[in-house]
């Protein structure tokens, strides 16, 4: 090695962002093996590069014994004190070799040796640079693509690996193409740092609110739970910490502006906003939406909620391929059972059952049959000393003319 050599290591060094210290310190080690395995096999080697020069110091390293065992690593202290007269049993010698008894396999050896330590170097700095980005959303580049679907992406310093299950389904990527992907694990293996980065992950449908909504970004509207199947739907429940701040309105935007930025970025991909709510009940209610649904029965043990749906509003409830019920089920982290019912709502049955039974208490007077159900609704139940509301059976029976009796005259008693 010479002075060329040692300004060829600072180039490579600058360019690759290495350490020369530890390239110079993988240059020895790389040394040392080559002469352990093919100049003098069975000795100790030590091998140190002058960082200014490039001249190669090699050392053979012999302990001083009183009685030998290993010949090639040791040496007995009658030689040992021919040497040196101060030296005792247990110390270490040292003996110059001379480096042109390198030969051409060494040569080749140290090269291969060389290259694999300056690749461990690499791998190692990019898994140090990532290896706390893991979590975050990144803008990368296509790279390529293999027969098995996978899409390789590179971040700057390193590539990264989105495999089929972390794409969105129906997106064509192109090399050159620049997306937006979500780096869900870095690990380091043996052929180098692993990175996995993922578009279908719930967590980059929250980066993009994050950057196109205010609210949501300030903290006034929070982002309580996402349930996503990439590329094709997803239902997103939010809250917001500001009475004055509609969460549903903040997140879709004037005309839908806000939401269709998020959606661009995702081919399009359908969000659904929904309002959360503290209770399991109603925060299942809204995540059937748009589907009307009625009565729900919970289990909270088994995690289970049986919900009745009108027989009109069972497929909406279902969604395609059921869809709006699977992503509910994810979002509100309760396993949906849909059971078919007439009913559309509690609230629509209560309404209909209050106003039946008001009927023919408001008949005689011809008042408003809803404001009827609205009283029934939050009137208190009649005391025990005040007289009962007759029946609709004796209602008819005292006014048996009230059913044929003409509308205007009904309006004006």
């Amino acid at each position: 090695m010479n002075k060329e050599f040692i300004d060829a290591l600072n180039v490579l060094a600058g360019e690759r962002n290495l350490d020369k210290e530890e390239l110079l310190s993988s240059i020895e080690e790389a040394l040392e093996q080559a002469f352990e395995r093919n100049v003098m096999p069975g000795k100790q080697i030590e091998v140190a590069v002058d960082p200014e020069t490039g001249e190669i110091d090699v050392l053979v390293i012999r302990r001083v014994v009183e009685e030998i065992e290993d010949p090639d690593k040791e040496i007995l202290l009658t030689e040992a004190a021919e040497l040196d007269e101060d030296v005792e049993v247990g110390m270490e010698m040292e003996f110059p070799v001379d480096p042109e008894t390198f030969t051409r396999i060494a040569v080749q050896t140290t090269k291969q040796v060389i290259t694999q330590k300056l690749r461990e170097k690499e791998r190692e700095h990019v898994f140090e640079e990532y290896k706390d980005r893991a979590g975050d959303v990144m803008t990368a580049v296509v790279s390529r693509t293999d027969n098995k679907r996978n899409v390789f992406v590179d971040l700057g310093r390193g590539e990264a690996i989105m495999p089929p299950r972390e794409q969105i389904q129906g997106e064509r990527t192109m090399v050159g193409m620049r997306l937006k992907v979500y780096v869900a694990k870095v690990e380091l293996s043996t052929r180098g740092p692993s990175i996995l980065v993922s578009r279908a992950a719930p967590e980059l449908l929250e980066y993009l609110m994050r950057q196109e909504i205010p609210e949501v970004a300030d903290g006034t509207v929070e982002i309580k739970a996402i349930a996503r199947e990439a590329g094709q739907r997803s239902k997103v429940a939010v809250s917001s910490t500001n009475p004055n701040v509609d969460p549903i309105g903040a997140c879709i935007g004037h005309r839908g502006s806000r939401i269709q930025a998020v959606t661009a970025e995702l081919q399009r991909e359908r969000v659904d906003i929904i309002l959360w709510d503290p209770s399991p009940r109603e925060f299942i209610r809204n995540a059937l939406s748009p589907a009307k649904v009625g009565s729900i029965e919970l289990d909270t043990e088994a995690g289970e909620a049986r919900v009745n749906v009108g027989s009109d509003q069972l497929s909406l409830a279902i969604g395609k391929g059921g869809q709006n019920v699977r992503l509910a089920a994810k979002l509100s982290g309760f396993k949906i059972d849909l059971v078919a019912s007439e009913s559309i709502s509690d609230l629509d049955a209560a309404m209909a059952a209050a106003a039946s039974r008001q009927a023919d208490a408001t008949a005689p007077g011809g008042a408003d049959r809803n404001r009827a159900a609205f009283d029934a609704l939050f009137s208190a139940s009649p005391d025990e000393g005040e007289p009962a509301t007759p029946d609709a059976d004796a209602a008819s029976e005292a006014t048996p003319e009230a059913d044929d009796a003409p509308a205007e005259d009904t309006t004006s008693a």
